[in-house]
């Protein structure tokens, strides 16, 4: 990844840096005014933090670019597989029948200018999508349990579904969250994904405590190839929460109350 700030508070990715159209981020723990568990670059209105520190940690977030927090579009995500779409009737409503619109939804999909989609993770998987030909654009958070039902699959579809999008024009971004070496899980997890038409390589077992490990990495980028999107199309972060805590925050490490990764991108104008 790349930084986009020479604190290195804010990082990017390579891929969708070369794109003057895009503006995107993805935040670290470093640089901000949270305390505790929310230390200290918490952007996160949905973590417990108080609201006053979230907003002054967005303003930072925005600091030297021509964009500022109200841009933002934050769902409350629920771990469920469904997507907002950011049109032209959602930006007509007002704050309160937008914020009941992206109740319980973990992807957003746009092809509007300045609308600056947001996703917030703690070990989840956030994905960055951009088609480059139909000028769209998605925030996808991918659980376990989105990623079981295929989230970032179906956002693919629905991009292609209302803009036409087509595997070979769409760069897509996975973030840091949780590696297979530290996601360790139950039978009955894996045995969801078994279900779900994985293959077992992307599990494997740990001989001393018998219990199974999830690639979400690779359960996620299977997704993407199998929508068609080339590989040197899909950059990975490979960057582990879990294992760099101090850098980002992970929930395993830190409880649930405590801060969240964002992830944003926004089409804007040149």
């Amino acid at each position: 990844m790349i930084s986009l700030s020479e604190d290195k508070r804010v990082l990017g990715y390579e891929s969708l840096g070369s794109y003057p159209n895009i503006f995107h981020f993805v935040t670290t723990r470093q640089g901000g005014y949270g305390v505790g568990g929310y230390g200290s670059f918490n952007c996160s209105p949905f973590s417990g933090d108080d609201p006053h520190t979230v907003r002054r940690n967005q303003d930072r977030l925005f600091e030297g670019t021509p964009y500022d927090r109200t841009c933002l579009v934050m769902p409350h995500q629920t771990h469920g597989c469904e997507i907002a779409v950011i049109d032209d009737a959602f930006a007509a409503m007002d704050n309160a029948a937008q914020t009941a619109q992206l109740e319980g939804v973990d992807a957003l999909i746009t092809n509007r200018h300045n609308h600056c989609l947001a996703i917030s993770t703690a070990d989840c998987v956030p994905l960055l999508l951009y088609d480059r030909m139909n000028k769209a654009v998605a925030a996808v958070h991918a659980g376990w349990r989105s990623t079981v039902q295929h989230i970032a699959l179906l956002t693919l579809q629905k991009m292609q579904l209302l803009y036409g999008t087509q595997p070979l024009d769409v760069v897509a971004c996975i973030g840091p969250s949780i590696s297979q070496q530290a996601f360790e899980v139950g039978d009955e997890v894996y045995d969801c994904f078994l279900e779900a038409g994985y293959e077992p390589s992307i599990s494997c077992r740990n001989s001393v405590t018998g219990k199974h490990h999830i690639d979400l990495w690779e359960a996620n980028r299977q997704q993407l190839l199998n929508f068609g999107i080339p590989p040197n199309q899909i950059e990975v972060a490979g960057i582990c929460t879990y294992q760099h805590h101090e850098q980002f925050f992970s929930a395993r490490r830190l409880g649930i109350a405590s801060g969240r990764i964002l992830s944003g991108i926004m089409l804007v104008d040149v």
